[in-house]
């Protein structure tokens, strides 16, 4: 796959059904069953709510990967920020530089909503993902320690 050709846009709700089987597939990633009209709904619920930013990438007019954020802000800076909660890449367009144009995309796009940083989080396992931010720039945060409280158990 040629790395010029991958092209990064932004979804509107209009592209809810190309971002669906991509969506799916990441859940997936995760170990979470296969939910196609669930996840329909719950992008088009994100993006017809302005919930979230996705921004798309294509190989010529193929769908090949999607990352989304979620606005937040930082009390301390008084800045938004956004979290880049997912990203993810067709198995047969990893290495075509399409997850590096996203990230370098979604930075772009949220330093032009005046966005102060991105925050992510990936397994501890997925040393591949890993690798890839920080030779995209990404630092480890070594200064926190992040606590969850599942609510659904």
């Amino acid at each position: 796959m040629n790395r010029s050709k991958v092209k990064i846009r932004q979804a509107t709700a209009k592209d809810v059904d190309l971002a669906v089987p991509l969506f799916d597939a990441y859940r997936q990633f995760y170990r979470q069953p296969p939910a196609p009209e669930r996840a329909r709904r719950f992008l088009l619920d994100r993006l017809t709510n302005k919930d979230s930013e996705i921004l798309l990438a294509f190989f010529d007019s193929t769908p090949i990967g999607f990352t989304q954020l979620y606005p937040s802000f930082s009390s301390v800076r008084m800045a938004r920020i956004f979290i880049l909660n997912d990203l993810f890449v067709v198995p047969d367009a990893r290495r075509s530089g399409a997850a590096s144009a996203l990230l370098h995309a979604a930075a772009e796009h949220a330093r032009d909503l005046g966005a102060v940083r991105l925050a992510l989080s990936t397994e501890v396992t997925n040393t591949a993902a890993q690798s890839l931010y920080e030779k995209s720039g990404w630092k480890r945060d070594s200064e926190f320690h992040h606590y969850q409280l599942f609510l659904d158990q």
